[in-house]
């Protein structure tokens, strides 16, 4: 015969309860003027960018199309979002989907808020494949197949972390390595 106790009730309730707090209510609120489709759980992306080497300037988050050949083409992706960087933590931007499928983003910290790519400025793909010096002195771009994910009926997050120039490489800032 099993006897109740009492223990471990708080972690079984904590648990249950969890799973009908609305998405998102165990981190930073989602941004962006898309916000309330994460809030809401639907088909979308909830970016979850970390790594800032300042909290200044802007940030720009674009999806594209499960597309190699247009993949970071100029004015070729979905959808492009940008937002003053907060203050602290991670910065959740939600960007809507056209449907479910495959997808992949492109993050870009633009440090002083110039709208021009400066080597201060910082960068990142879902996935967080690795990108060289060479590859962005060259305008090589990472293969679609490294940064693409997919996206079902339910909100869908994907973690970033940006990376800088530092010295003759291009990586995540040492605390996030």
């Amino acid at each position: 015969m099993l006897k109740f106790d009492g223990k471990g009730v708080g972690a079984v309730l904590f648990t249950a309860s969890a799973a009908f707090l609305p998405f998102g209510a165990h981190a930073e609120a989602a941004l962006g003027p898309q916000a309330s489709l994460c809030n809401a759980n639907t088909s979308a992306v909830l970016v979850q960018i970390e790594g800032f080497k300042s909290r200044t300037g802007n940030v720009r988050v674009q999806l594209y199309s499960n597309n190699p050949g247009r993949f970071l083409e100029k004015g070729e992706y979905l959808e492009r979002i940008e937002l003053p960087v907060t203050s602290g933590g991670l910065m959740n931007v939600c960007v809507s989907v056209p449907k479910p499928g495959n997808y992949a983003v492109y993050v870009r910290h633009d440090v002083n808020g110039n709208g021009k790519s400066d080597r201060s400025d910082g960068g990142g793909f879902s996935g967080n494949p690795d990108v060289s010096l060479f590859d962005m002195m060259a305008k090589k771009k990472p293969r679609m197949s490294k940064a693409q994910f997919s996206v079902g009926s339910e909100t869908r997050p994907i973690k970033i972390i940006l990376n800088y120039v530092q010295g003759l490489s291009f990586e995540p800032l040492k605390q996030y390595r």
